[in-house]
């Protein structure tokens, strides 16, 4: 016999006549991956299928490492070193998808898109302060707020006392004030009431020199001032108990009707005006008003405490 030639293994079949059944498992995987996408294998009855899609990183690494491929070929070493080059490459894209997934959703990744703050990062914005600083801040305030208030008391305390003291001092001078006084001073009684030639002098007289002050006799108001018949000036005062004086006879008057005037202000200045025999002051009183009972001056001063 003659010696058997050796087996020439058949080559393998092109990848784009690769039989990849629709559905199935198909056959063993082919030596070099992955497929191209556009490739299209043709399957029983003419019909063209696309091909499955990529597979898994761990059914090309079963497959590798099966040594999976044509039965009847033994996979060389150039033919497998790029399928697990290709293995190693599937596992380490799917790691690193693996690790990009799991730092998508970690927090950090989180952080990352919350809005970050230019200022903050620069030192332009002022740390929060610790709880403890806004009490001690709180407490600071509330002192100060209580000085203040305790301040304007003791002001409003010394500004009462400053009144109460002015007031006091007022009443003790209003006190101290006479209720009563001469209409003038330094003066001479040159006539008394009563009749003479036949008629009633009504007041009495004070001799003075001309421009002399004269004083209001009592607290009082002004009810009349100006020419008066006989008198040629006149200024009629009214007090609280109705009774009026009389002055004339003036210089010049310093008073107004309807002003008020207390015992002692100068209502007007000593005169010769009118029916005069000389610069003197025609003082009378009439009880009850202007035209009430005209009575002696003398007695109705000195129940006043006024010595004449």
């Amino acid at each position: 016999m003659s010696p058997q030639a050796p087996e020439v293994p058949a080559p393998a079949p092109a990848l784009a006549s690769w039989p990849l059944p629709v559905g199935g498992d198909g056959p063993a995987l082919p030596d070099v991956w992955p497929l191209p996408a556009a490739d299209l294998s043709p399957v029983a009855g003419g019909d063209v299928a696309p091909l499955r899609p990529a597979f898994s990183a761990e059914a090309v690494v079963a497959a590798v490492a099966a040594g999976q491929g044509p039965r009847h070929r033994r996979p060389s070493t150039r033919t497998r070193r790029p399928a697990l080059y290709l293995a190693a490459a599937f596992i380490g894209a799917a790691g690193i998808a693996g690790t990009v997934m799991a730092t998508d959703s970690s927090p950090a990744v989180a952080q990352a898109d919350e809005p970050v703050s230019v200022a903050e990062e620069l030192g332009m914005v002022q740390a929060e302060q610790p709880a403890g600083a806004d009490d001690a801040t709180s407490r600071l305030q509330q002192m100060v707020a209580s000085r203040a208030e305790r301040e304007d008391a003791e002001a409003a305390a010394a500004q009462v006392q400053a009144d109460a003291d002015a007031a006091a001092v007022a009443a003790a001078a209003e006190a101290a004030r006479p209720q009563a006084v001469l209409p003038v001073q330094g003066a001479r009684l040159s006539s008394g009431f009563g009749y003479r030639w036949g008629t009633l002098h009504a007041g009495i007289d004070f001799a003075a020199p001309l421009g002399t002050p004269e004083y209001a006799a009592m607290d009082g108001v002004v009810v009349r001032a100006g020419a008066a018949s006989g008198f040629g000036l006149a200024v009629y005062v009214q007090h609280a108990n109705g009774d009026v004086t009389v002055y004339g006879h003036m210089q010049e008057i310093l008073v107004e009707e309807g002003q008020v005037v207390r015992a002692g202000d100068t209502i007007a200045l000593l005169g010769n005006q009118g029916q005069s025999t000389g610069p003197h002051l025609h003082f009378e009183v009439h009880l009850g008003g202007i035209d009430g009972l005209k009575v002696d001056p003398l007695p109705w001063l000195r129940d006043r405490g006024v010595q004449v």
